[in-house]
C-alpha cells in the first residue's frame, strides 16, 4: 500500500522518553492548523517514538501531533495496528486524491466511542519527509489512504465532527455534548488550582 521502504523506522534515540496523553475534543489545539517541522533532530525522533507508543496503547491505527497537544505537522500510521508496522509522515502534503469515493465507518482517538460513516476517495498521493529530512512521494490506497486522509485532516484543523452527516451528528449529540462538558469542567478545575496560593 505504500511505495517506499524508507519511511518505516525503528528508533533508539538518546533523549529521555516522552509520554503523551490524548487530546480530546473540543481542545483548541485540535482546531489550529499545525506548523511545519523545521528541525530533524533527536527531539523529533523522541516525539515520533512517543506518538507510536500512544497510538498503540490507545489501540489506534493513526495519530496526528495535534491529538497529543503538539502543533506540528507530524502523523503516524499503522494500518494493521501491529507494533513494528508503522510509518511517519513529516510535513505531509496531499498532492492528489483519486479513485472512487467510498463510505467507511471511522473512529477517532480524540472522539472516544464515537464512530461515523465518512466518505473519502480510495487513493491519495502524498509528498512527505522522513525522520532524516529526506523527501518522498508516496501513494496510499484503501484503508491506508483513509488513515492518511483522516490524520491529514487533523493537521489542517478539520475534525471527525466536521465530516459527519447531519444524521450522525444528531445520533452522537449526547456524546459530543459530554466531551464539551468534560473539557469545560477540566479547564475550570485547572483555573481554580492555578488561583490557589
Amino acid at each position: 500500500m505504500v511505495e517506499s521502504a524508507a519511511l518505516p523506522v525503528t528508533l533508539t534515540s538518546p533523549m529521555p522518553e516522552l509520554e503523551f496523553d490524548l487530546t480530546l475534543y473540543p481542545a483548541p489545539v485540535l482546531r489550529r492548523v499545525a506548523s511545519p517541522v523545521e528541525a530533524f533532530d533527536d527531539e523529533l525522533h523522541s516525539i515520533v517514538e512517543a506518538m507510536y507508543r500512544r497510538m498503540y496503547a490507545s489501540k489506534g491505527v493513526g495519530l496526528a501531533a495535534p491529538q497529543v497537544g503538539l502543533k506540528k505537522r507530524i502523523l503516524v500510521l499503522s494500518p494493521t495496528g501491529e507494533e513494528g508496522d508503522q510509518q511517519v509522515l513529516i510535513n505531509p502534503t496531499i498532492l492528489e486524491k483519486s479513485g472512487p469515493s467510498t463510505l467507511f465507518e471511522e473512529g477517532c482517538l480524540s472522539f472516544p466511542g464515537i464512530y461515523a460513516e465518512i466518505e473519502r476517495p480510495e487513493l491519495c498521493k502524498v509528498r512527505a519527509f522522513d525522520l532524516e529530512g529526506n523527501e518522498h512521494e508516496l501513494e496510499f490506497d484503501g484503508f491506508a489512504s483513509r488513515i492518511v486522509q483522516h490524520e491529514y485532516d487533523h493537521l489542517e484543523g478539520i475534525l471527525l465532527v466536521d465530516r459527519m452527516s447531519p444524521a450522525d451528528k444528531q445520533r452522537h449529540k449526547t456524546a459530543l455534548d459530554n466531551l464539551v462538558f468534560d473539557f469545560k469542567q477540566a479547564r475550570e478545575k485547572r483555573a481554580r488550582a492555578a488561583r490557589r496560593p
